[in-house]
C-alpha cells in the first residue's frame, strides 16, 4: 500500500500546529518533504519524527538577527532585550556598527540576501527581523531564511508575494470586492502599452513601482508629453531602489486623505487591526507627519477601514504585522491602494495609543504563539503624533543632504527612535531618515503642543534638516484643524529661507578664527575698534565684527561654522578672494543673463545630456544627479549654449559644486 502524502497544511491541522511550523520543520530537515509537481508532500509515517515536537508548544527564540540598519534596529533590538533575546546586527562596508546589538558583523550589502541569510546561520539566530526597507518584502529573501531553518518574523512568502507585489495586491484587492483607484498592472511593460493605459485611465496619472513603496520612484504625470521621460526615471529608481523595474499606473486622486489600518494576525488565521493612521502630510509622496487616531475619521468610517482591512489580510493568509492603506475622498469613497507586509515606519503612534508594543507582537506571532487578543479588547487612548526628522532641504525642494553630525541635542520627555549620534556621516546612499519623535497626549491639541515643544529642543547642527520646517508646520492653521490632504504642502505657500542674523555672523566669525587655522589677528585687527572680518554665507559676503554670540548654538569643522537658525543648521565661512576666473566668469553671468549651474544636493551624476557647443533650452535638463535612489535634474534657467561641462557619468558631486555653463 502506498504512503498517504499530505500538505503542510493538511499535516498542521493534523498536529494541531501551525503551518509555519511545518514548513520550519521541512526546511531544517527534521520532517523529510518530497516535491510533487512543485509542491512539498510529506508522507503521513514520518509524522511520528515531529509528534514529541508538536505537543511541546511554541519554540521559543532566542537569537534574534536584524537585517536592517539605522534607528528601526535599536528600536527591535530594545524589545528583544526585554523579552530575554540575544540580538545580532550587520553593517555594510560603507556603514558603522549598529548600537544597541549584542553582536554586530559585517556584511557586503543590506541587498546582499545570501550573504545575511549565511551569517545569521553562521552567528546562530534562530529568528530574523528584517526591519522595514531593503528585504523586508522580498518573498524569495523570506523563503531562503525559513529554508535555512530560521524563523521569519514576517508574514509567508506566499503572502509577501500577494500584496508585496503592488500589481498582484490591486488584483487581489478587485477579487475580494475592494475599491480601487482606476490603473493598470499588466504584464506588458513596455512605453506603448503603458502610455495606452495612461491614455485610457486618464490624465493626471501616477507611476509606482510594482515591488516597492517609500516614495522611490513615484512620479506624477500630468503632461502625456512627459509620459515617457517620467517612466524611464521610475525604472532606473525601482531598479536601484529594490532589484525590480516593474510599473503600474494609476489615477492621480487629488485632495484625498491617506490612512492606513494596522493589523495584526497570529499563524492560526485570527487578527484583529489596532484603528487607522493618518499619513495624509507628505512631500514627493513620502510622509513627514503621522498621527492616530485619524483626525477626520468617523466611528462609522472607522468601522469600514478595519473591516476592510481584516478583509484583504485575510484573502492572502496574512500573518503577523502588516498596515492596509486606503485613499479616502471628502465624500466618504475608499480605495485600497496597497498593502505593507511589514512593520511600518510611523508604528509608535499606533503603540502609543493602543498600548501594544508591536514589534513584541511580532516576535511572539514567529515562535506560534496566539494572538491572545480580541478585537473587542482593543482601545485606543487619547492621541499620538509622530514627525520624521530628515537629512534633507526644504529650501531647496527637500532635496536630500549630507554631512557630518556635530552636535545632537533630543528633548526628554517624549519618545524618540535614532540610530545617529554625534561624529556620524549622512551619507547620500540611505535613506534620509535620522530619527523619529513621537507625543502622545490626552487629545490631538494636547498631542501637537508635547510634540511642537519637543521640537524646539532639538538640535541638529552639521547637516540640513527639515527641523524648522517640522516646526513652521505645525503651527500652521490647516495642521492645527486636522484638514490636511495627501496634496496640501505642494500648494502651502513655505516660510523664506532662513538667514543668519547679526550675532550668527559674529558668532561664527569668532568660532572660526579661535578654531581654524588663523591667527587671533587674521585680516580683521584695527587698531581702537572691534576687530573685524569678511565672511561668506551661501552667495552673501558681509563684514563681520567680532563678539562672542554667546547665545548662539554653533560647530566648527573644516573652516566652516555650522550656525543654528531657528532650528535649521547653516554654512558659515570666511570669505577668501576669488581668484580671477571666478570673478571674470561672475561678471559675465551678472551682465549677459548666463547661467552657471550648480549641484543642489550631494550625489552621483548618472546623466550627463548636453556636450560643450550644443545649444539648449531653457528649462532643459542638463545634468542627472541621484541620492537615495532617487533621481534629480539639474535644468538650464535661460536658453544658449552650453560652454563647459566640468562632470561626467559616474562622478560624485557635492552641493554647489559646479556642474556646466551656459552662455546666453
Amino acid at each position: 500500500m502506498t504512503d498517504e502524502t499530505l500538505t503542510p497544511r493538511e499535516v498542521a491541522e493534523e498536529l494541531g500546529v501551525t503551518v509555519r511550523t511545518v514548513q520550519r520543520w521541512v526546511a531544517d530537515g527534521r520532517l523529510p518533504g518530497v516535491r510533487v509537481g512543485g509542491r512539498v508532500r510529506v508522507s503521513r509515517s514520518s509524522l511520528g519524527m515531529v509528534a514529541d515536537a508538536a505537543t511541546s508548544g511554541p519554540s521559543p527564540i532566542r537569537a534574534l538577527l536584524i537585517a536592517n540598519r539605522g534607528e528601526i534596529v535599536q528600536r527591535i533590538a530594545r524589545t528583544a532585550r526585554l523579552l530575554g533575546i540575544r540580538t545580532i546586527g550587520v553593517h555594510a562596508p560603507d556603514d558603522r556598527a549598529p548600537d544597541g546589538v549584542d553582536l554586530a558583523l559585517p556584511i557586503s550589502d543590506y541587498l546582499d540576501a545570501d550573504a545575511i541569510v549565511d551569517v545569521a546561520r553562521r552567528a546562530g539566530a534562530d529568528a530574523l527581523h528584517p526591519g522595514y526597507g531593503f528585504l523586508a518584502e522580498n518573498a524569495a529573501f523570506a523563503d531562503a531564511v525559513i529554508r535555512a531553518g530560521i524563523a521569519w518574523v514576517g508574514p509567508p512568502a506566499a503572502a509577501i508575494a500577494a500584496v508585496g507585489d503592488k500589481a498582484a495586491a490591486r488584483r487581489t484587492a478587485v477579487a475580494h470586492g475592494a475599491p480601487v483607484v482606476p490603473g493598470y498592472e499588466g504584464e506588458a511593460q513596455d512605453d506603448a502599452s503603458l502610455g495606452a493605459a495612461a491614455e485610457a485611465i486618464g490624465y493626471p496619472i501616477l507611476i509606482k513601482p510594482s515591488a516597492g513603496g517609500g516614495g522611490k520612484g513615484m512620479r506624477a504625470v500630468r503632461d502625456p508629453g512627459r509620459l515617457a521621460d517620467e517612466l524611464a526615471a521610475a525604472r532606473r529608481e525601482a531598479s536601484r531602489a529594490f532589484g525590480d523595474d516593474r510599473l503600474i499606473l494609476e489615477r492621480l486622486l487629488e485632495g484625498a486623505r491617506h490612512l492606513e489600518v494596522q493589523v495584526l494576525f497570529d499563524a492560526q488565521g485570527y487578527g484583529i487591526h489596532l484603528g487607522e493612521r493618518d499619513c495624509s502630510t507628505q512631500r514627493r509622496n513620502q510622509k513627514i507627519v503621522e498621527e492616530s487616531p485619524g483626525p477626520s475619521v468617523s466611528a462609522e468610517l472607522h468601522e469600514r477601514l478595519g473591516a476592510a482591512a481584516l478583509t484583504m489580510a485575510s484573502a492572502v493568509g496574512y500573518v503577523g504585522a502588516g498596515t492596509v492603506e486606503f485613499l479616502v475622498t471628502d465624500d466618504g469613497d475608499l480605495f485600497f491602494g496597497e498593502m505593507n507586509a511589514r512593520l511600518q515606519v510611523e508604528h509608535p503612534v499606533t503603540e502609543a495609543v493602543t498600548g501594544r508594543d508591536l514589534v513584541a507582537d511580532q516576535l511572539r506571532i514567529a515562535a506560534d504563539e496566539a494572538l491572545g487578543l480580541t478585537q473587542a479588547a482593543v482601545r485606543l487612548n487619547g492621541h499620538a503624533i509622530e514627525a520624521r526628522l530628515y537629512a534633507e532641504d526644504p529650501d531647496a525642494g527637500f532635496l536630500p543632504a549630507t554631512g557630518r553630525i556635530l552636535r545632537l541635542r533630543w528633548p526628554d520627555d517624549i519618545r524618540v527612535e535614532t540610530g545617529v549620534r554625534e561624529g556620524d556621516a549622512v551619507s547620500d546612499r540611505y535613506d534620509p531618515l535620522l530619527a523619529k519623535l513621537i507625543a502622545h497626549g490626552p487629545s490631538r491639541p494636547a498631542a501637537i503642543a508635547r510634540l511642537r515643544a519637543a521640537l524646539n529642543e532639538t538640535l541638529v547642527l552639521g547637516a540640513r534638516t527639515n527641523l524648522r520646517f517640522l516646526r513652521w508646520l505645525l503651527d500652521q492653521p490647516v495642521m492645527r484643524d486636522g484638514e490636511v490632504r495627501t496634496d496640501t504642502l505642494a500648494n502651502l505657500a513655505l516660510p523664506p529661507p532662513p538667514s543668519p542674523d547679526d550675532a550668527a555672523w559674529s558668532a561664527a566669525a569668532s568660532a572660526l578664527l579661535g578654531a581654524g587655522p588663523y591667527g587671533p589677528w587674521a585680516g580683521g585687527w584695527r587698531a581702537a575698534a572691534p576687530a573685524a572680518v569678511r565672511m561668506r554665507f551661501g552667495t552673501e559676503e558681509r563684514r563681520v565684527e567680532l563678539g562672542a554670540g554667546s547665545h548662539v548654538e554653533l560647530a566648527v569643522e573644516g573652516g566652516v561654522a555650522h550656525v543654528d537658525v531657528d532650528g535649521q543648521s547653516l554654512e558659515l565661512s570666511l570669505a577668501m578672494p576669488p581668484s580671477v576666473e571666478e570673478a571674470v566668469r561672475h561678471a559675465a553671468a551678472q551682465a549677459g543673463g548666463s547661467a552657471i549651474l550648480v549641484a543642489p544636493m550631494p550625489g552621483r551624476v548618472i546623466a550627463v545630456r548636453a556636450s560643450e557647443g550644443d545649444s539648449v533650452l531653457a528649462h532643459q535638463a542638463l545634468v542627472v544627479i541621484e541620492a537615495m535612489k532617487m533621481e534629480h535634474a539639474v535644468v538650464t534657467p535661460v536658453a544658449g549654449t552650453v560652454t563647459r561641462i566640468l562632470v561626467k557619468e559616474g562622478q560624485h558631486v557635492q552641493r554647489g559644486d559646479l556642474l556646466a555653463e551656459v552662455s546666453a
